[in-house]
């Protein structure tokens, strides 16, 4: 198989920054028609989290990770806003207009708590 070759060719670098690159590349490419347990098999994965591009891909998905869990976070604070304000018999309309939900949401939210 080509890409045992490549591994062997990438485990001989004796640079670990190098080597790292060179096994985090090979094994995106791989990736586009091998299975995971495949590449693994091949390429250790310590020398892979070594690598920069390793590293880039890491950062990207901690970042879109964290920015899902702020818009969630502001969601549901925005949910429990509302759901204070239908509690204290605020007008719908106005905790719409407070919150930037849609009136169809706060309505959504009034039925919610009734049926509790």
């Amino acid at each position: 198989m080509v890409l045992s070759q490549v591994g062997e060719a990438v485990a001989a670098i004796t640079d670990q920054k190098i080597q790292g690159n060179i096994a985090a590349a090979s094994a995106v490419l791989a990736g586009i028609v091998l299975k995971k347990d495949v590449i693994r098999k091949i390429f250790r994965s310590e020398i892979m989290r070594e690598s920069v591009i390793y590293q880039d891909i890491l950062e990207e998905g901690e970042a879109k990770g964290e920015a899902k869990g702020k818009a969630e976070g502001r969601a549901e604070t925005t949910r429990k806003l509302a759901i204070n304000l239908l509690r204290i018999g605020m007008n719908l309309e106005q905790i719409a207009e407070v919150t930037e939900l849609s009136l169809e949401q706060v309505r959504a939210l009034q039925q919610e708590i009734q049926s509790l």
